[in-house]
């Protein structure tokens, strides 16, 4: 039996929910009897039925379960949280094995999932495609290991290097990357602006190109210089406020104070406080040369308008680093950077 093309299936179904599970993780999982899949399903949504439950309710047949092998991208869940334990299931209903993509590094499951369900005399193959099961979910495990969000650097600059032209908001990137960004906003958790941006574009950083979910909105703005009346403070979305000055909620904007001094460390800590898995840093050039400046990011998208020559403006980021793919979107190039 290929357990390979099993748990690619749990992926596949697993990113199906890209952007609707935080703070959970990404998880698919498939039932195969005689080699022929005969149930499968994903973690939709946190707070609803996890992938193991969902693929065990799809099969049409439940007597075939206890002869049958299930596949799940990620360890088995064995703890109470809003729902019962996945790996208590899999042992009531008795399956005949398992096979887990990777093992949960959360200190809540890791290795206990596994763990419950061999005492029960289920033999159980870990590993397989784990690389791929964890870059699945690089957001979750980064947030939890390293106590911080996934952090992805995303701008758009002309083919001679600005971000605008002469200091003033410039469309560089065109309708199908503007679409792509939206696509981005909707699948990461938050969205981070700093003061000058807000000001100066006056972002809604919303999802308007695409059906999807708003991310959460970060504002940095030390000394609350951006009116109420802008749009990062409409109510499409709930939003995070840094600043030097109060600690309030209202309605759905949060303001929380933050020290200057070691401020991403900080910023970091706090969004880890929030809950915060992953965030698209998608402020101007200093706040971007911040975070390139401190190594702080795990992956960069830079948009390259190659036919747009601007020759005056705020100059992008210098970035010395080699794109792991490129991709062309008409007169525009994606390239996609890791640092991971």
């Amino acid at each position: 039996m290929n357990h390979e093309i099993y748990i690619k299936r749990c992926i596949e179904l697993a990113q199906k929910a890209l952007g609707k599970t935080y703070p959970n993780p990404l998880v698919g999982s498939v039932i195969v009897y005689n080699d022929e899949i005969i149930g499968e399903g994903f973690h939709e949504k946190a707070g609803q039925p996890h992938a193991e439950i969902n693929a065990i309710n799809s099969v049409k047949n439940p007597e075939l379960l206890k002869e049958s092998t299930i596949y799940v991208s990620l360890e088995p869940c064995s703890h109470f949280g809003k729902t019962p334990p996945c790996a208590n299931k899999i042992v009531e209903i008795g399956f005949k094995k398992v096979v887990i993509g990777t093992l949960d590094s959360h200190e809540k499951v890791n290795g206990k999932g596994k763990q419950i369900i061999e005492n029960a005399g289920i033999e159980v193959v870990s590993g397989v495609l784990r690389k791929e099961c964890i870059d699945l979910n690089k957001r979750f495990f980064t947030f939890h290991q390293k106590k911080r969000p996934f952090v992805i650097l995303k701008w758009a600059e002309s083919a001679d290097g600005f971000l605008d032209k002469n200091f003033k908001p410039t469309q560089i990137g065109n309708d199908l990357t503007k679409q792509f960004v939206h696509q981005l906003r909707s699948e990461e958790h938050a969205i981070l602006v700093g003061t000058n941006t807000a000001l100066t574009d006056n972002p809604s950083l919303t999802t308007r190109e695409v059906s999807g979910r708003n991310p959460v909105r970060i504002l940095i703005d030390f000394d609350l210089k951006v009116p109420r009346n802008f749009n990062i403070y409409n109510d499409e979305s709930e939003t995070l406020v840094f600043n030097a000055v109060k600690n309030s909620e209202e309605n759905n904007v949060k303001f929380i104070t933050i020290e200057k001094e070691n401020f991403l460390e900080n910023l970091m800590q706090k969004l880890y406080g929030n809950q915060i898995q992953s965030v698209i840093i998608e402020g101007g050039s200093f706040t971007l040369n911040q975070f390139i400046k401190e190594n702080l990011w795990d992956e960069a998208i830079i948009i390259k308008n190659e036919n747009l020559i601007l020759e005056n403006g705020t100059k992008a980021p210098k970035f010395d680093f080699r794109p792991q793919k490129i991709e062309n979107f008409r007169n525009n190039n994606l390239k996609f950077y890791k640092n991971y």
